[in-house]
């Protein structure tokens, strides 16, 4: 058995070329889901999975005092840690044995990160709904970016929670119509 632990790396930036499959990680019930696709996927094609998560830096970084406190190498150690963290949390539901897994962190917006990362790859999966506020849309704001923009094939995942969320948001506006 092979151990989860060895299958979840972090990788250097210039590492990262090849076939292998990106998924984008914004802790979102939609990521897992994605990711579980990506694990699935990319164990199928015998590639690895590039998981990646955008970040930005802390919204005091224009306060001209706090310039100095500002440590880019430690927000990017505190986001790598918050997406191994994600990862190993869902890797043991995924297959057997798991496919290796790189981590990415990334300073800038998700879906020119994950634009930007689709290159060479041979799949980008991403969730259909993030951490936006219109819950009803069935695509959220970055994995439509991603499916006009990236340069390779795309997969958007719908989570269980996001179709049972806009179940119960066509139901009850079906209920205020009748009423």
């Amino acid at each position: 058995m092979i151990d989860q632990t060895d299958s979840v790396v972090a990788v250097d930036e210039e590492e990262r070329r090849g076939p292998r499959v990106v998924v984008g990680i914004d802790f979102s019930p939609g990521a897992r889901a994605a990711l579980l696709f990506a694990l699935h996927d990319a164990a199928r094609r015998g590639v690895p999975v590039e998981a990646v998560s955008a970040y930005r830096p802390p919204d005091y970084w224009m306060d001209f005092y706090a310039v100095a406190s500002y440590q880019p190498d430690e927000v990017r150690e505190a986001a790598l840690d918050r997406l191994r963290t994600f990862v190993a949390g869902v890797v043991p539901d995924g297959p057997r044995p798991p496919p290796q897994v790189h981590l990415r962190a990334v300073m800038g917006t998700a879906a020119d990160v994950l634009t930007l990362e689709s290159h060479d790859a041979d799949l980008l999966v991403v969730g259909s709904r993030g951490h936006g506020g219109f819950t009803s849309m069935l695509l959220g704001s970055v994995s439509m970016q991603c499916a006009q923009h990236a340069s390779c094939p795309v997969t958007v995942v719908h989570s269980p929670e996001g179709r049972h969320q806009r179940l119960h948001l066509r139901r009850s506006r079906q209920g205020e119509q009748v009423g």
